[in-house]
């Protein structure tokens, strides 16, 4: 297995020791099936190019990515935009390409929903989110009318994510550092959590099955929060000790991983047991570059991939239940800095070429997407790589949740590849302005004020 020499004072030759002479030695390298695993850019006529990524000063990942689009946030004049491509749709983009150009001012960031592959939503510096419906093959002409706009905030919105598990839930984070939780099928905000960050929101993520949040606050404070409830479950002052901003996700176990940095500007990531926040499970620091670590998680896999905003490399960790609990893999690493980064879905992927990964890396004219693959010698469907992962159809309707209920994901096989389900309308149905004005004990109100007002949305 290997040598290791002994040195000695009385000898002029070292002494080697066989390894495999020592039955109770523990072994060097840790088992793992992913320990191979390896990025790679694809071809220059696979990228995006010509694209004029936004240079907005906030830290969100800019691009958004589906099995059908790719979304990306670019720089436009008098308001904010986004282009919206088919994956397809590589090679060089004409500056005359449609956009999606509603808001008033520069988009922060962009979220397409689990469930409708052609609805997206964003949330600007002019206060507002927009839900949008893309087309079938993608835009033909520019989009400035939205599905519906969701206003509340009295700060700019920089962080929009979907409900992982109910239809139509959308949580929105300004930076008035309030959360609001709305029913975009109906354009009201159901949920407002006010009072609980003294600071700005530095992001927001649902656990598995939406039952919780996580934040990361500029106070140095993570939080899980119980939405419908209202209240703070569980939370850890200092996480991480550094003044730059922090990142908090939810692992498949329940548990927290944390990005952020300590006193000495290193950066760390550590891991959280949501029951007792005391101490972390693990910390471990890797650098000192400024740059804000992105993760973005793998429940099927348990890999978690940093991407660092203004660094030119990717670095992946497995989590697994036992210590040290988080386990550096490997590094991918390129010549030029990212401005942001997507990643796709895992129903996106091709299985036939072990695809475990898809990042779509921003440069500042262009998209490239990055693969990562695990090595096989078999073309057989890799079982062990790809279990069932979470799929396009929704475990609840929106009202379900808001009264209480829970849905885990619908899980899908890949065996076959992830085939294109019906393509599904979004309905707005906007309630009657009158609602608001007559009240529940009113006998004398007529029922058309009662009755909401159906929008169909044409696919």
């Amino acid at each position: 297995v290997g040598v290791e020499p002994v040195a000695a004072a009385s000898r002029s030759k070292p002494l080697y020791i066989w390894a495999h002479a020592l039955p109770n030695m523990r072994r060097v390298v840790r088992q793992s099936k992913f320990r191979h695993v390896f990025g790679q850019a694809v071809k220059n006529d696979q990228c995006y190019d010509d694209i004029r990524v936004s240079r907005v000063t906030w830290d969100s990942s800019f691009c958004a990515v589906n099995p059908k689009f790719v979304a990306l946030i670019i720089e436009a004049s008098g308001g904010g935009a986004f282009l919206v491509l088919p994956l397809h749709k590589t090679g060089r983009i004409d500056k005359a390409y449609p956009t999606v150009c509603g808001h008033t001012g520069p988009v922060l960031d962009i979220d397409w929903c689990p469930h409708n592959d052609h609805v997206i939503a964003s949330g600007s510096e002019d206060c507002t989110v927009m839900v949008w419906q893309i087309p079938e093959n993608g835009l033909v002409t520019s989009m400035s009318e939205p599905l519906v706009v969701l206003e509340g905030h009295s700060k700019r919105v920089g962080i929009i994510t979907w409900h992982p598990t109910a239809r139509n839930v959308l949580l929105s984070a300004g930076c008035d550092n309030q959360i609001y939780i709305w029913n975009a099928g109906t354009g009201e905000a159901m949920i407002r959590l006010e009072d609980m960050h003294p600071d700005v929101i530095f992001n927001v993520t649902w656990n598995r099955n939406g039952s919780l949040i996580c934040t990361a606050c500029k106070d140095k404070t993570i939080r899980v929060i119980d939405p419908r409830k209202e209240a703070i479950v569980a939370e850890k002052e200092k996480a991480h000790e550094g003044a730059r901003p922090m990142r908090a996700i939810f692992l498949a176990d329940g548990n927290v991983l944390t990005t952020g940095f300590s006193r000495m500007s290193e950066r760390q990531l550590a891991l959280w047991n949501t029951d007792n926040m005391e101490e972390p499970m693990t910390v471990n620091e890797m650098d000192t570059s400024n740059g804000v670590l992105l993760p973005f998680y793998d429940p099927d896999t348990s890999i978690v991939y940093l991407c660092g905003k203004g660094d030119s490399s990717i670095r992946y960790f497995e989590i697994t239940d036992e210590a040290p609990y988080v386990h550096f893999l490997s590094t991918f690493a390129t010549k030029e800095p990212q401005r942001g980064m997507g990643y796709m879905p895992k129903r996106g992927l091709d299985v036939n070429k072990c695809e475990i990964a898809r990042f779509y890396k921003l440069h500042e004219r262009k998209c490239e997407p990055i693969v990562m693959t695990v090595p096989r010698k078999s073309d057989l469907f890799q079982d062990d790589l790809y279990p069932d992962t979470s799929g396009p159809d929704a475990a609840l309707e929106a009202e379900e949740w808001f009264d209480g209920k829970n849905g885990d994901p619908i899980l899908i096989s890949l065996k076959n590849g992830y085939v294109q389900g019906k393509h599904r309308e979004f309905k707005v149905v906007k309630k009657n302005i009158l609602d608001s004005k007559v009240t529940k004990n009113s006998e004398n109100s007529s029922p058309a004020n009662n009755t909401g007002k159906c929008i169909k949305i044409n696919s």
